[in-house]
């Protein structure tokens, strides 16, 4: 795996935007893969994360982002996304991508990590 991460930007506060994760590796389709965020001064968090085609797609969302955010992926462009609407300026960080084998393990323990894309939300 070779996570690139992009989309990142500055937004107002209720306004969209559309994270991308690239896979140059090109097996992204294998793997379970998440969006991650590391606010200023905050732990790292999982914010969502979606199982491989195998598994039908099962996703999982924090609390704080149901409803507002929206993962999914493209296995044949190698590509995951993370369409954040009803942006609020809580959203804001370091917005990175990562991948496991297993759903258990890209919530927990997730591994080959992106350069991660800056989110940031004015009020």
């Amino acid at each position: 795996l070779q996570l690139a991460e992009s989309g990142g930007g500055l937004v107002q506060s209720g306004g969209s935007l559309n994270l991308s994760c690239v896979d140059s590796g090109h097996t992204l389709r294998y793997y379970a893969v998440g969006w991650f965020r590391q606010a200023p001064g905050k732990e790292l968090e999982a914010v969502s994360c979606i199982n491989n085609s195998d598994y039908d797609g099962q996703t999982y969302y924090t609390d704080f982002v149901k409803g507002r955010f929206t993962i999914s992926r493209d296995s044949a462009k190698n590509t995951m996304y993370l369409q954040m609407n009803s942006l609020k300026p809580e959203d804001m960080g370091v917005y990175y991508c990562a991948a496991h084998t297993t759903m258990a393990g890209v919530t927990t323990t997730p591994e080959s990590w992106g350069q991660g894309t800056q989110v940031t939300v004015s009020s």
